[in-house]
């Protein structure tokens, strides 16, 4: 019986301890990822105001192309919601909205995630003109896990896991738009 005991505190200890520590850990994360393109900012801004073209770079929708879309509203203007519905656990069920437009520089979305977990986001992609035909995309994601959830940014590198399909999608949209300028 003594050993019960002694698993039961020691669990409570390990448990109280976890508390303790979400209290000093971070909750909030910010990511961001650049790439340089060589097309004027003008066709750069104007491809990546409309959401539905992430299904050309984005590497979330690469991972099922047979998920589910829904939209409501007018792609590449404020309140347009791009909806998404997938069985694949790395893309799961959500919805992207744009928020703010500040035309031929930036885009802000609301990314509103439902399955596996439930978190609301803000995502943004921003353009620089770095040459008379280069263009510096920025794209961000930042969030906040509330307290006790926090603890998880200890063992998650949330640049790291995010950053690297942000990177990807950019290292993409480099591609399309490059090819699309050569045609």
């Amino acid at each position: 019986m003594k050993w019960i005991k002694r698993i039961l505190v020691t669990i409570f200890g390990l448990f109280a301890f976890l508390l303790i520590l979400a209290i000093f850990v971070k909750k909030d994360y910010v990511v961001v990822r650049t790439v340089v393109i060589n097309a004027p900012i003008d066709s750069v801004f104007n491809y990546i105001k409309f959401v539905k073209n992430q299904d050309n770079y984005g590497v979330w929708f690469s991972k099922d192309p047979k998920m589910e879309k829904s939209y409501k509203g007018t792609d590449g203007k404020v309140g347009f919601v791009y909806a998404w519905k997938s069985t694949n656990e790395e893309v799961g069920v959500g919805e992207q909205e744009i928020v703010k437009i500040e035309e031929g520089k930036r885009i802000d979305m609301k990314l509103r995630f439902k399955v596996p977990f439930e978190a609301e986001d803000d995502c943004y992609l921003l353009t620089e003109k770095v040459g008379s035909a280069k263009t510096k995309v920025s794209w961000g994601f930042s969030g906040s896990m509330p307290y006790p959830i926090n603890i998880m940014n200890l063992f998650m590198d949330m640049d790291n896991m995010v950053g690297s399909d942000l990177q990807k999608g950019l290292d993409k949209l480099k591609v399309v738009l490059e090819e699309k300028k050569g045609n």
